[in-house]
């Protein structure tokens, strides 16, 4: 099995990053990994912490239309060179967490997707150079209020809803080009998207290269690289499950969201 690289909190509420094994105890590392984190003698047991989003990205780029088929079912073509939006930090959650659906909205869907986790800073990288930027690879679930996405003139408000983009469980090293990325609705043992990274449209060190020519990526950052044929809407009540071969699985639970209640 691939090393595992999570984020965790301890129950005094400190934040660590480590290494998952296989007893279910966790490594903590001296500082995150793609900072040339090390390793220490400080174990977390089993039940003695909660694992978070295995980063905390100062922007997360995401890649719309990437695989053709998906671009055919939303009724256009693949674009000419990759379409880029913004995820906010603050839709960030980790598995387990729950989704909020949220009042705006009347179709909220989920969208699996293979994420990129940028080691190191990249301006104006060649794809060669790209590749050697991406320390690793999760899963992300790039959930949207499609309705807004269709009557807004942007994608903003219909991608950054707080909890709209679940991320982990955890960043492997390593991923075979031709992985396997499913999605699971509820019990269903079919999958309702079923598809080899592989077949995207931009890989992800071209997307890299494209990004860094516009923006500059920073150690941490996340690239989603778009999802395949088979979204749909979620419901208040259903669990979605996205797995990629070589990773894991994500898994949130879908709830309504409630407004914050409000400080005296």
């Amino acid at each position: 099995m691939a090393q595992r690289y999570v984020r965790v909190q301890n129950q005094a509420g400190q934040i660590y990053y480590g290494l998952l094994q296989l007893d279910s105890t966790v490594q903590l590392l001296d500082a995150p990994p793609w900072l040339e984190g090390q390793g220490t003698n400080l174990i977390l047991e089993a039940g003695e912490y909660q694992i978070l989003a295995p980063c905390a990205p100062s922007k997360i780029v995401a890649v719309g239309k990437n695989y053709t088929d998906h671009a055919a079912e939303m009724g256009s073509e693949v674009p000419r060179e990759p379409l880029l939006f913004f995820k906010p930090p603050t839709a960030v959650i980790a598995s387990e967490e729950e989704i909020c659906y949220p009042s705006q909205s009347q179709r909220v869907d989920y969208e699996g997707e293979l994420a990129l986790i940028i080691g190191d800073r990249a301006v104006d990288c060649t794809p060669r150079e790209g590749q050697t930027k991406i320390w690793g690879y999760t899963i992300a679930n790039d959930v949207t209020a499609r309705d807004l996405q269709k009557t807004d003139n942007q994608w903003t408000r219909a991608k950054g809803f707080d909890t709209f983009c679940p991320l982990g469980p955890w960043i492997v090293r390593e991923l075979s080009p031709g992985a396997k990325l499913q999605t699971f609705l509820n019990d269903d043992i079919n999958p309702v998207q079923s598809c080899s990274i592989d077949q995207m449209v931009f890989p992800p060190d071209f997307l890299v290269s494209y990004i860094s020519q516009v923006m500059t990526l920073l150690p941490g950052d996340v690239i989603l690289t778009g999802t395949p044929v088979g979204i749909g809407a979620l419901q208040v009540g259903d669990r979605i499950r996205v797995e990629i071969e070589g990773i894991g699985r994500l898994e949130n639970s879908v709830i309504a969201r409630q407004p914050m209640a409000k400080k005296d």
